[in-house]
């Protein structure tokens, strides 16, 4: 049994035929040829080192050491600023989730995966972009939400005012074709953009109250029901708590110009992205083993950690485990629109029948795998139903043996991420991610946020031990399944 570690050759060089063309992303259609070798990155630190945050050093299986010699977050990090910082924000089921597919796909498909695109329809989108000459800082991600009852397709360009509560004695003698800042009030919504319009603004931009540290609010598309027959004619957008933080402090040091450009986006699909290496032995009939993350993010958030760390685990945990003989099919799943209510997720369990969910042995789902947030010292072993299964007793097994016991959870209750869409039907599955010591809940300030960027949000030490748990736990499930 010493050799069954080994890379094989021949696994290594196997390209797949398609299957479905309409959702194949072929490599060789795109130029991409053959699966290429794994690139020579040193990982982080050696193998018998303690890692970042353990009790004790290693002791790690043969099999163990072929993961954390072949996993590298420096490599992924290449990964995560395409799609961070190249890309962007990934709304479900607009131009820039597609890209991101395309991207992953593209990935998957060099590693000699057989990769298909799972197309499903979702929501229309209407989202903004905020710009200003000179430019806003790009420490933040200038996205918004645009409200589907207000001017879409357009693009205004006004000094900026700020009218704080929004109410007429608020305003300045004359804001005739200014943008507005005005506090955002659930409950007064209407009634602020009808003073702003009232007063001959061209834009209104609504400041959401501040949550309480360490939550910040996320920018949002306002909805104007009583303007749903009647449309506003200028654009009502919704921006995040940073965003209007810094606005203000923008504002307070100098006149500022801002431009405001809404778009609307219907008719929209979004994409799961599945790949798979099957066993010569068991074929299509055998078990699955499955890693998973959604890749789309909340309106004006780059994403980096949410879920850009655990899609790019993904990617990595593909490249390590490509070419290693195993006894399951090993399947990995990026799931589109997650943030819209676990959509992609959702889709893929309804497509399966009760004879492929049968053969799903585990399911590990990373969202949010890598944060630089000081507090979030645990990694969180997450189950919909709060009961072990097969996912979570194998990442616990790893991070015993790689010396992380006790700063792992116990299994502990909770969904709110696409496990929750496997375990509803009885497949073993778990959320994996770092989080604050006490509580799931505590999520570092970055979350849902223009700041949720590499600079600010990404350890690539935590990084690399979410990929060495995963890997080394999923590795162990494809061999014994």
């Amino acid at each position: 049994m010493d050799n069954r570690f080994e890379p094989s050759p021949a696994a290594d060089q196997s390209v797949a035929s398609p299957r479905n063309p309409l959702t194949r992303r072929r490599a060789l259609a795109l130029g991409l040829g053959g699966a290429a070798a794994i690139a020579t990155v040193t990982p982080a630190w050696a193998a018998t080192d303690q890692r970042p945050g353990a009790v004790r050093p290693p002791a790690l299986t043969p099999y163990d050491r072929v993961i954390v010699n072949r996993v590298s977050a420096k490599r992924a990090l290449a990964d995560l600023r395409h799609l961070a910082e190249g890309i962007g924000p990934r709304i479900g089921g607009t131009p820039s989730e597609r890209a991101a597919a395309d991207y992953l796909a593209r990935a998957l498909d060099k590693l000699g995966y057989d990769t298909t695109l799972q197309p499903f329809g979702v929501a229309d989108k209407f989202l903004a972009r905020l710009s200003a000459c000179p430019d806003l800082p790009d420490d933040l991600n200038w996205q918004v939400g645009a409200s589907p009852q207000a001017a879409l397709d357009t693009r205004v360009t006004g000094r900026v005012v700020d009218v704080g509560a929004g109410t007429p004695e608020a305003y300045p003698a004359d804001v005739a074709g200014a943008i507005v800042l005005v506090d955002y009030v659930s409950s007064r919504r209407e009634q602020l953009v009808a003073t702003a319009l009232e007063r001959q603004a061209a834009a209104v931009v609504f400041l959401p109250a501040d949550l309480v540290e360490p939550r910040r609010a996320q920018a949002f598309a306002p909805t104007l029901p009583g303007s749903a027959n009647q449309p506003v004619p200028v654009p009502v957008v919704g921006v995040a708590q940073a965003q209007k933080h810094r606005l203000r402090e923008l504002l307070a040091h100098r006149p500022l110009t801002l431009t405001v450009a809404t778009t609307a986006h219907r008719g929209l699909t979004s994409h799961n992205v599945l790949a798979e290496r099957r066993p010569r032995r068991s074929g299509n009939t055998g078990p699955v083993v499955m890693v998973s993350a959604h890749y789309d993010t909340v309106i004006g958030a780059p994403g980096a950690n949410d879920d850009g760390s655990g899609t790019v685990l993904c990617l990595e945990v593909a490249r390590a485990l490509r070419g290693l003989p195993v006894d399951a099919t090993v399947r990995f799943a990026l799931w589109g629109s997650e943030e819209q209510g676990l959509l992609g997720s959702r889709h893929y369990v309804a497509q399966l029948s009760q004879a492929e969910r049968d053969r799903i042995v585990a399911v590990y789902q990373n969202d949010m795998v890598a944060t630089s947030w000081d507090p979030a010292t645990r990694y969180w072993l997450l189950s919909f139903t709060g009961q072990a299964n097969r996912a979570t007793e194998e990442v616990a097994a790893a991070a015993t043996r790689l010396g992380y016991q006790p700063r792992i959870s116990a299994v502990t209750q909770r969904g709110s991420s696409d496990h929750q869409s496997f375990q509803e039907v009885g497949i073993a599955s778990a959320n994996f991610s770092w989080r604050g010591e006490e509580s799931p809940a505590i999520l570092e300030p970055p979350y849902h946020s223009p700041e949720d960027t590499i600079a600010k949000n990404i350890s690539l030490d935590r990084l690399q031990v979410s990929l060495e748990l995963i890997g080394s736990a999923a590795y162990a499930t494809a061999r014994r399944p």
